[in-house]
């Protein structure tokens, strides 16, 4: 069952086109990956599937229901948005933060239900001995758990992210999309993730969409997608791609190197 689906899309910033005529499903119980290259498109993207920047042309739809008809509080109960960076919350600890995300459910009063909630996101992400902390106090991948957090706590069935484990460790970048792939194959959610990480986005995703100048270059399961012929055409590099691990291992090389072996 396909929760969020973009057709056609198109987007520009003045006369500079950004995105031309991109169209994919995310499905129920899926984690789609968007990779490419620096300025490819893929923030310009996420931005105009939340809502955040009007496509020129095109539609999202979101759980079957065209996103332009929706109320934003409406909008916020279906889909969550990570940002890549967290912002200036510099007077607002952690759980006054992940809080936040319970927004499109709250009246007047906090409940001790929101609370809860909120208790365990941060438990989740490693994060709850750090509940009363300042935010503007922590450290840059601390932020980026913090923001996923509070986009866990909307509890909403699409979750957009943008390059989230970029300031991470290597452990956290793997707890993170644990988390992710988890909610997705337990839960039913439909996660959109850009990463520049090949190899982190073929061990996690169902599917990868690479954006090569605004448009697709390839969309499909990671063994389809990652091949020597695509990382040479879109990112300009020499690799070879190991397919005898349990998912496809990107190995790049300097340029040259392989002629020179062979």
């Amino acid at each position: 069952m396909a929760l969020l689906s973009i057709e056609d899309l198109s987007f520009a910033y003045r006369s500079h086109t950004v995105l031309s005529g991109v169209s994919f499903v995310v499905n129920a119980g899926e984690v789609l990956g968007l990779v490419g290259p620096n300025g490819c498109g893929k923030t310009t993207l996420i931005k105009c599937v939340d809502g955040m920047l009007s496509p020129e042309e095109g539609r999202v739809t979101l759980g079957g229901r065209d996103l332009r008809t929706m109320h934003r509080r409406e909008v916020a109960r279906e889909m969550a948005y990570v940002p890549q960076s967290a912002g200036n919350q510099t007077a607002s600890t952690v759980f006054e933060t992940v809080l936040m995300g319970r927004r499109p459910y709250l009246n007047w009063t906090v409940s001790p239900e929101d609370e809860e909630r909120v208790a365990a996101a941060l438990d989740l992400l490693d994060l709850g001995g750090l509940a009363f902390r300042k935010v503007a106090e922590l450290s840059g991948g601390e932020r980026q758990r913090v923001m996923i957090a509070r986009a866990l706590v909307q509890e909403t069935g699409v979750i957009l992210l943008d390059e989230p484990t970029s300031n991470l460790d290597i452990r956290h970048q793997m707890a993170v999309m644990e988390v992710l792939h988890g909610l997705a194959e337990e839960k039913g959610f439909a996660v959109v993730i850009a990463l520049h990480d090949l190899n982190l986005a073929a061990t996690y995703c169902h599917r990868l969409l690479v954006l090569a100048d605004g448009s697709i270059y390839s969309y499909g399961v990671p063994e389809e997608v990652l091949t020597p012929e695509m990382l040479g055409n879109v990112y300009g590099i020499e690799a070879v791609v190991k397919q005898d691990l349990p998912a496809p291992y990107v190995v790049p090389v300097r340029p040259g190197q392989l002629q020179e072996e062979g």
